[in-house]
């Protein structure tokens, strides 16, 4: 989902009314970031605290390529890694992820190793339907075992977009909630729902709803179901016990718009690239009686900062033997504090860009390679700024190129090298990119072996529902990473 998607947003259908008023109830954040451009980098960043180049969640194969977790790949979480169910585990807490893990699919990386007590939902993406000869239909879990696989026993239809995993993904979500609320159970819910990752898909009630098409349609089931979690909430009279916070894990993809991705709002470019339209998000913190209402936040966050700001709530403390890049946000959502701290744009092993304050500096521009654009794969379709949404991998260490993203969010103007601005700027950056760099201790790449033997072949609890396939023989070869 991307930052112009609601209507709190600006995005001109308003057809969030939900989320709108979570925003109007709480905390808007228009500056609030992910740590990667993709899907399971970033997700392995909220749950650890962490960079993606820290906890593994990168790939060494090719120079600043976007990695992820398919089907084939060998890596996930490692365990070395804390997440952050294990630590509110410490708390007494009951941890439930509904959804996409996306931190490896093999069995030492499912979710109830790592610190969650249930889980519903699934391994990979939605992708599909495969034959279950050349490729294995994703299994969808209930905690331990599967319990079927999407398109045979979770339909999804390719053609006219219609499933009901939204709807199911929304009861188990507050069957949750009012089974820990009736035994006075402090309890942690990761809602990862997908419906908004092509193929895009929402529930026959909702379908041909929304000026926007399909996608606009997934849009505002998911609204409707955060309004319906967030009133069980309220009528549990839990509300004001409960912090909850709305985010989205990659800017819209845009090389699947507009009938199958969103909108970035004013940003360049989307999902896969480190400009602001595919690492900007749209954030919204909620908690009735503690985050005064209607508050529109300036502070820099990250996803990252969630997993700091948890614990702080839970009263625990990050863990003290490894670098944590989240901070706690409290004082910014509390007391509208605002805290001074950069953010780092990653893609795969480079740090591409940092802002500090309203400066942004590209160090490395990248959007796609020759040979991907002329497929037709294009992550900035009407957005070609000449010299920065190049499509071969530009260099920019010695002189890095200068945004000022109040006065140009669309990083279309950068600023003149030889201007006391640009001088001022960037002597400021320097030093916090030293810093970084001087400290940067990168994890064990996960993502560079993939091995069409390691996929979705014969998933615990296979053999009850007589689903179990046979496996090739492994042939593990180094993943390749266009992009």
């Amino acid at each position: 989902m991307g930052w112009g998607d609601l209507g709190a947003f600006g995005e001109p259908s308003k057809e969030t009314p939900n989320l709108d008023q979570m925003a109007s109830e709480g905390m808007l954040f228009l500056d609030f970031y992910t740590a990667s451009p993709l899907c399971s980098p970033s997700r392995a960043a909220l749950l650890t605290g962490r960079l993606p180049v820290r906890n593994g969640f990168y790939t060494t194969n090719a120079h600043a390529r976007n990695a992820y977790t398919p089907q084939d790949i060998v890596g996930g979480i490692p365990d070395s890694e804390l997440l952050l169910p294990e630590l509110l585990k410490e708390a007494g807490y009951i941890n439930k992820i509904i959804g996409k893990w996306h931190l490896g699919h093999r069995p030492q990386f499912h979710p109830l190793k790592h610190g969650f007590d249930e889980w519903f939902g699934s391994p990979n993406c939605h992708f599909g339907p495969f034959d279950n000869r050349a490729l294995p239909n994703i299994p969808v879990y209930r905690d331990w075992e599967m319990i079927g696989r999407y398109y045979e026993d979770f339909k999804i239809d390719l053609k006219t977009g219609e499933s009901n995993l939204t709807q199911i993904y929304l009861q188990e979500a507050l069957d949750f909630i009012s089974k820990q609320e009736a035994s006075q159970q402090p309890f942690f819910l990761y809602w990862a729902i997908d419906a908004t990752h092509a193929p895009v898909y929402a529930s026959k009630q909702f379908l041909g709803t929304s000026q926007r098409g399909l996608y606009g349609d997934a849009v505002r089931e998911i609204d409707e179901s955060i309004g319906k979690i967030l009133n069980h909430l309220q009528k549990l009279g839990i509300s004001e016990n409960t912090f909850v916070f709305f985010t989205s894990d990659n800017g819209a993809a845009l090389i699947s718009a507009p009938k199958q991705g969103g909108s970035n709002g004013p940003f360049l470019c989307g999902k896969q690239t480190t400009f602001e339209g595919g690492m900007r998000e749209p954030a919204i913190a909620w908690w009735p009686g503690h985050i005064p209402a209607g508050g529109v936040s300036h502070q820099l966050g990250n996803v990252m900062d969630l997993f700091t700001t948890s614990l702080s709530l839970a009263g625990l403390q990050p863990p003290g033997d490894r670098q944590i890049d989240g901070i706690d946000l409290l004082p910014a959502i509390l007391q509208g504090k605002l805290i001074d701290r950069p953010i780092f744009y990653y893609r795969g092993n480079e740090m591409m860009a940092v802002r500090a304050g309203l400066y942004k500096a590209h160090y490395w521009t990248w959007s796609n390679s020759w040979e991907e654009s002329s497929k037709g794969i294009n992550f900035c379709p009407g957005q070609n700024v000449s010299g920065v949404t190049t499509h071969t991998q530009e260099e920019h260490t010695n002189l890095p190129l200068l945004f000022h993203l109040g006065r140009d969010p669309g990083e279309k103007y950068p600023l003149s090298f030889a201007s006391d601005e640009y001088q001022r700027a960037m002597e400021r950056i320097s030093v916090l990119v030293q810093q970084h760099k001087a400290t940067m201790v990168p994890g064990v790449p996960q993502l560079n072996v993939c091995d069409k033997a390691v996929m979705n072949w014969s998933p615990p609890g296979c053999e009850k529902l007589g689903k179990c396939l046979t496996p090739p023989t492994s042939d593990p070869k180094k993943c390749f990473w266009p992009h």
